[in-house]
């Protein structure tokens, strides 16, 4: 099931921050953006729930060291995924 991706203004403004720092990552994350939004537990995501303050949240790996946080939303009527902020594990976390 295809999933709506909607971008928030946080996760825009990380995006182009890690990007303009590591121009090499803009393809991972493009391809990782594009299976996130195809099968969200693909395994390569390693997809997993986080808990603590950010405990209705989800994080997906992008490379190494590099995460998406999003949540799963209702949007007009079908699920989508709401992209929170991207950055290094010691950044979103």
């Amino acid at each position: 099931m295809k999933r709506l991706l909607l971008r928030s203004s946080a996760f825009v403004r990380a995006a182009r921050r890690v990007v303009k720092k590591h121009p090499h990552i803009a393809g991972d994350l493009q391809s990782t953006l594009a299976l996130l939004a195809d099968n969200a537990f693909h395994p390569q995501l390693r997809t997993h729930k986080l808990k603590g303050h950010l405990a209705e949240s989800w994080a997906c790996s992008v490379g190494y060291d590099l995460r998406i946080v999003f949540k799963f939303v209702q949007h007009e009527g079908s699920e989508a995924v709401l992209l929170e902020t991207v950055g290094t594990h010691n950044e979103v976390y």
